[in-house]
């Protein structure tokens, strides 16, 4: 079979979450139940940008590639291919690590 492609539309920006950390600063070990899940995330893709009243579409500020923040209960979970993505809006992107 082969791969989807996943191409967000308007103002939504397809985010690969990153690994949590498996260990505490102390050294404790925490188990998978126990983890929190990351809001941080590298973005995969990202839409043509939000239509405007004048027609035009609005430039977003992320790009493919972008490690960013996002709270907790963000965007919306989708799994493809047995991999684990967020579609979120970009106003839901709290900031670009850089």
């Amino acid at each position: 079979m082969a791969k989807l492609k996943i191409r967000p539309l308007g103002d939504k920006v397809l985010v690969k979450r990153v690994e949590a950390e498996a260990k505490t600063a102390g050294g404790i070990v925490l188990p998978d139940t126990a983890k929190e899940k990351p809001k941080r995330g590298i973005v995969q893709a990202v839409g043509d940008g939000k239509l405007l009243d004048s027609g035009e579409r609005s430039k977003l500020q992320v790009a493919k590639g972008n490690e960013v923040l996002f709270s907790s209960y963000a965007g919306t979970e989708i799994k493809v291919d047995g991999e684990e993505f967020l579609i979120i809006d970009e106003g839901e992107i709290l900031a670009v690590i850089e």
